[in-house]
């Protein structure tokens, strides 16, 4: 029999038995499965029983600290435009213990061509051309003063400096990025092809480490003076500040030239600007990548016109050596003017000559077309010589020709050779004759 006592046992036993499993404060969703604890906010109990699992805190380390980034490299420089060239002084912060290094150069472009006709290691003529149109028309890098002795040595070496061997040793090679990553075309020729002046066949684009390597040739081939592309000229002190003048020759290319400064490739400042400005009589010659004063080239011309063509020669012979000399033009440059200069000295000339009857037209024109085939080939023969081969073999035929002359001019050779002398008695006459005329 259920009586009222054994109804209250029973409801104190199931709630004992509850308690058991449900601690008070907790409330439970008989739904929701429990959570474990998370050991970072669980906390350990004061009294640990029999089945209490004692959990560590855990600290979380902070957030490493970002690398610190490293030091800047800057400068500054006094003025910002120059007239036909000038001096600009740069002042700059760089990194105590480093050296600082300058690199210059202008916004206009010029071509430049190397042929690599010199054996490699097996003693194979590689017979390559390499070609640029986009050189920088001036360039230049400033190292510190401690540098001069290595500049000396290398000074020392004449035409047989290497550069990229100079920049290394003087630590100057960090600063040489301008030129570095130019377009250049390379083209594979032969013996036969080069005695024509061709170019031979189109070779694969160049990647980046052989660009770096035949942008230096191709900047030596181009500017070819080691005074003209380094200058140990860098005032630096011992906690990195440092101060140059940087020099823009007179008859530079106008435009904007940029000067940077250089700790190491990864260090390196702002551009800084600087404009040069030109204006008439001086002409920027964009083939040449220099400017010229264009009143002396006339003079000289003029003169040099009347002789020529007094010769019969048309001048050509002395302008070309006459313009190397005096002026930084190339000589591929120079021999192509000279050409369109030659054409009007001797059209004038071949009008006059023809009034007194002085022309054989059978021999001038079996003489032309010789000429018009030299002229295809000399061209393309004047981007496969450095300016020195040019010197030399043009140096050694005026040489020849003004030995031959001076022997046809002795009275040796002139009592000798009546015929001559009959050619010269008839000049005259004829020569008095078309002055009468006049």
């Amino acid at each position: 029999m259920i009586t009222k006592k054994n109804v209250i046992i029973l409801v104190l036993f199931l709630l004992a038995i509850g308690s058991y499993y449900i601690q008070p404060g907790e409330a439970q969703d008989p739904a929701t499965p429990p959570q474990s604890a998370q050991p970072e906010t669980a906390a350990a109990p004061s009294t640990p029983g029999a089945d209490t699992v004692m959990v560590p805190p855990v600290s979380v380390a902070p957030p490493a600290p970002a690398p610190a980034p490293p030091p800047a490299v800057t400068l500054s420089i006094d003025k910002t435009t120059v007239d036909n060239g000038g001096a600009v002084t740069v002042k700059g912060q760089g990194v105590a213990g480093k050296p600082v290094f300058l690199e210059v150069w202008a916004e206009k472009q010029v071509r430049s061509s190397f042929f690599d006709s010199k054996p490699d290691k097996d003693g194979k003529i590689p017979y390559k051309l390499y070609l640029t149109h986009a050189l920088p028309a001036s360039y230049k890098i400033y190292a510190p003063k401690d540098k001069k002795e290595i500049f000396d040595a290398y000074k020392a070496k004449g035409s047989g400096w290497a550069y990229s061997e100079a920049l290394k040793e003087m630590g100057a090679d960090v600063a040489y990025m301008a030129p570095s990553k130019i377009a250049i075309d390379a083209y594979q020729s032969t013996i036969m092809a080069s005695i024509i002046g061709s170019r031979g066949e189109k070779l694969p684009d160049l990647d980046d480490k052989e660009t770096r390597r035949r942008a230096m040739q191709l900047t030596k081939a181009r500017f070819r003076s080691i005074g003209v592309l380094i200058s140990p000229s860098i005032e630096q002190n011992a906690d990195g500040s440092f101060t140059a003048k940087v020099n823009i020759p007179q008859g530079a290319a106008p435009g904007k030239y940029f000067i940077v400064a250089y700790a190491d490739k990864a260090l390196r400042s702002q551009p800084a600007v600087v404009e040069n400005n030109i204006g008439f009589p001086m002409m920027y010659l964009s083939n040449a990548g220099t400017s010229l004063n264009i009143i002396w080239p006339f003079l000289l011309t003029l003169a040099i016109g009347i002789f020529g063509v007094l010769m019969g020669a048309g001048g050509g012979f002395l302008l070309n050596p006459i313009l190397i000399s005096l002026w930084p033009l190339p000589h591929t440059v120079v021999a192509g003017t000279v050409m369109p200069t030659v054409a009007f000295s001797q059209a004038s000339g071949i009008y006059n000559y023809s009034k007194i009857k002085f022309i054989n037209w059978k021999l001038g024109i079996t003489m032309g077309i010789a000429m018009l085939a030299g002229g295809f080939i000399g061209p393309k023969l004047t981007e496969l010589i450095t300016l020195d081969q040019f010197k030399f073999v043009f140096g050694w035929i005026l040489l020849i020709l003004a030995a031959l002359m001076f022997w046809q001019t002795t009275p040796g050779y002139m009592a000798k050779n009546k015929k001559e002398q009959a050619i010269l008695t008839e000049f005259k006459k004829r020569a008095e004759a078309a002055a009468k005329a006049k």
